[in-house]
């Protein structure tokens, strides 16, 4: 059986995938398809995996780079700071968990966080707050280290070994926690960006099953716990995130409650550009626990691009009947698929909970009649539904 660990080689450019004529997918960004040459443009591929160097985690994708551009909210109230901190402890006493804290800023946060007995590793791309966030870390005895880094979500490998964070495999605990605000007008791009981390075993994730505890728009919020109850919220990315992760809602706060700051460090004054439906608006902390029975023999960070990819294809007709969304994704016999997942002919795709794309992946994954199980078209590798 095959068991997931920490460690795992660089990232493949194409899915390694066994046996012949299987569907070869391109990794995260890392080129696209109409850039490679393909034998035959629909089905049939039989591309040889190619190793490229891995995403390092000093390496920052474009939307990154804009991000950064931006002003940022910050936990400013000790009020809330005190809350969250509670809210995270889970109702446990004082104990010496690890956080990494993106971006705190004036450090609010992290001087509750290490008050409560924390130990904190605070990465800020902010020069301006450095000083400051050092001064909170004297006579500690190295409870907290400050780093400056850009981008703070991408950390490098050295930087991990030189704070004595140690890699857990998949099925132990969970190595460390991280806290932060993602950047609410890349919200989306940052979700696609960590579950292609989460589901190929890599950047934080190369550490084990890392634990995300993060604000995040209340829109947004809905759109990752969206279901069959919810069709028009319901996409690939809610999928994703609910097979990947146990998600729970910890704490809901006014956007009001977060103070905006300039790249230079000024608090930056209300203006008129917030519009009266963000006020109005709740910022989500949820905490995102990858499962430990995420992997198994047909679903592995070799093979995860597969998935993303039959998730996109049926959600591009989300109104269709998945018998004939099955037409289009493999040639395995659709009504065998159907009866060995005990959906009916009628079913449609917004019928299908998160559990159950799984088990369809996994069934046909699985189907040891078929060589060619999969069949894909070009264009929708560039596509984000």
């Amino acid at each position: 059986m095959w068991v997931p660990v920490a460690g795992l080689p660089p990232r493949l450019t194409l899915s390694a995938l066994t046996g012949a004529c299987r569907l070869c997918i391109l990794g995260s960004g890392a080129a696209r398809r109409k850039d490679v040459l393909a034998r035959d443009r629909r089905g049939l591929s039989d591309f040889h995996p190619q190793l490229l160097p891995s995403l390092s985690f000093g390496d920052s994708p474009s939307w990154v780079t804009k991000c950064r551009l931006e002003p940022r909210r910050y936990i400013t109230s000790p009020r809330l700071a005190e809350t969250l901190v509670q809210v995270l402890r889970g109702g446990r006493e004082k104990t010496c968990q690890l956080f990494l804290e993106c971006n705190p800023g004036p450090g609010i946060l992290t001087q509750a966080l290490l008050e409560n007995g924390a130990r904190v590793i605070a990465l800020e791309s902010d020069r301006t707050f450095i000083p400051h966030l050092e001064s909170l870390g004297k006579n500690l005895n190295g409870k907290l280290e400050v780093v400056h880094l850009k981008p703070p979500i991408m950390v490098s490998k050295m930087l991990f070994q030189n704070l004595g964070i140690q890699a857990l495999p998949w099925s132990k605990g969970i190595p460390l926690k991280v806290i932060g605000i993602f950047p609410i007008k890349n919200e989306r791009k940052t979700l696609w960006k960590l579950l292609h981390d989460l589901y190929s075993c890599t950047s934080i994730y190369r550490y084990g099953r890392v634990e995300l505890n993060m604000f995040i728009s209340e829109k947004q919020y809905q759109k990752l716990m969206a279901n069959p109850k919810n069709p028009n919220l319901y996409q690939a990315l809610s999928v994703l995130w609910q097979v990947a992760c146990e998600i729970k809602l910890l704490h809901m706060e006014p956007w009001s409650s977060f103070d905006i700051y300039t790249q230079n460090g000024q608090l930056e004054k209300p203006k008129r550009r917030e519009s009266l439906e963000e006020l109005q608006q709740n910022l989500c902390l949820i905490q995102l626990t990858p499962r430990r029975t995420l992997f198994t023999e047909n679903l592995t960070p070799i093979n995860y691009d597969v998935f993303f990819h039959m998730l996109k294809q049926c959600f591009m007709k989300r109104n269709a009947k998945l018998i004939d969304h099955l037409h289009s994704l493999s040639p395995v016999d659709a009504m065998d698929i159907l009866k060995k997942i005990k959906k009916k002919e009628k079913t449609k795709i917004t019928n299908l909970y998160p559990r159950d794309f799984k088990q369809l992946f996994e069934t046909i994954e699985c189907s040891k009649d078929y060589t060619c199980k999969w069949l894909y078209d070009d264009f929708l590798e560039d596509r984000i539904v």
